[in-house]
């Protein structure tokens, strides 16, 4: 008699997170990512780019330190709003990242990715209409005494770090929404404390495409699309070295997001 409730609460939360892989899969519910990834993308990037614009506009306003601990609050929060929905990736080497990792369908990778480039684009062209300064100033660019090829290994070094840090954070017990939010919030203000005069610490292919390319300056934006795709892949490798293969209920309940429809109730007789 003792053992019947126990057994009865390892059936409901397996078959519950068998019904959310179920759902998460199905692809009617595609539209609710797409959507939570587009307004999280756009809200990192209103913030990303819009911090150092309005700086520019009214000089004294906003310090370099502000400036970019502001992205990494927002995605602090975004997580904690929308990242049982989609997942918050908000990047296009995040997106990679956990698809070859296994815990993200191939076939949505590409909905993904041209969701968070469009936001990107969308927000630099609201930052620019709102602030009335050129959007390419809170784009990413390498800093004056900085070469192409140190900006694009500083981006692939800091993207290692941030994708490392996130492929952490949604696996097995550390699978804890705060503790990600915070981990990935807190890495991104702290690596742009220190990286962002060398090449802007953006870390997001789409954060500096959309600023770069409404403010119509893309003169170096391979670093930016190449850069953090390098350091995602090299992540990935680090995660297989630290916890194996990817794939599992924790991994893919964190990349994909927890959308239930049709959650069972445990057994009442």
């Amino acid at each position: 008699m003792s053992e019947q409730p126990d057994s009865s609460i390892f059936r409901y939360f397996e078959r519950e997170a068998e019904d959310r892989i179920t759902d998460f899969q199905d692809p009617k519910q595609e539209w609710r990512r797409l959507i939570s990834e587009a307004v999280g993308t756009f809200f990192l990037v209103l913030v990303a780019a819009g911090a150092p614009m309005v700086g520019a506009k009214y000089p004294g306003t906003v310090t370099l330190a502000a400036a970019v601990v502001a992205p990494g609050l927002m995605v602090m929060a975004i997580i904690m709003f929308m990242g049982k929905v989609s997942g918050a990736h908000l990047n296009p080497g995040v997106s990679i990242a956990f698809a070859l990792r296994g815990d993200f369908p191939w076939q949505r990778v590409p909905g993904y990715i041209v969701v968070q480039f469009g936001a990107a684009v969308v927000a630099a062209l609201t930052a620019q209409a709102l602030i009335g300064v050129s959007a390419s100033v809170g784009g990413s660019h390498p800093g004056a005494s900085t070469s192409a090829v140190a900006a694009f290994a500083t981006e692939a070094i800091l993207t290692f770090g941030l994708v490392s840090v996130i492929l952490g954070t949604s696996s097995g017990a550390q699978n804890i929404g705060i503790v990600a939010a915070i981990g990935v919030g807190g890495y991104i203000a702290l690596a742009g404390l220190w990286a962002a005069p060398l090449s802007g610490a953006s870390m997001n292919a789409a954060r500096t495409f959309g600023p770069d390319f409404v403010g119509a300056d893309l003169t170096d934006i391979w670093v930016y699309l190449t850069g953090p795709l390098l350091g995602a892949i090299v992540a990935v490798g680090l995660a297989f070295v630290l916890r194996g293969r990817g794939g599992g209920i924790h991994g893919s309940t964190a990349a994909q997001g927890q959308i239930a429809t049709d959650v069972k109730r445990p057994d009442t007789a």
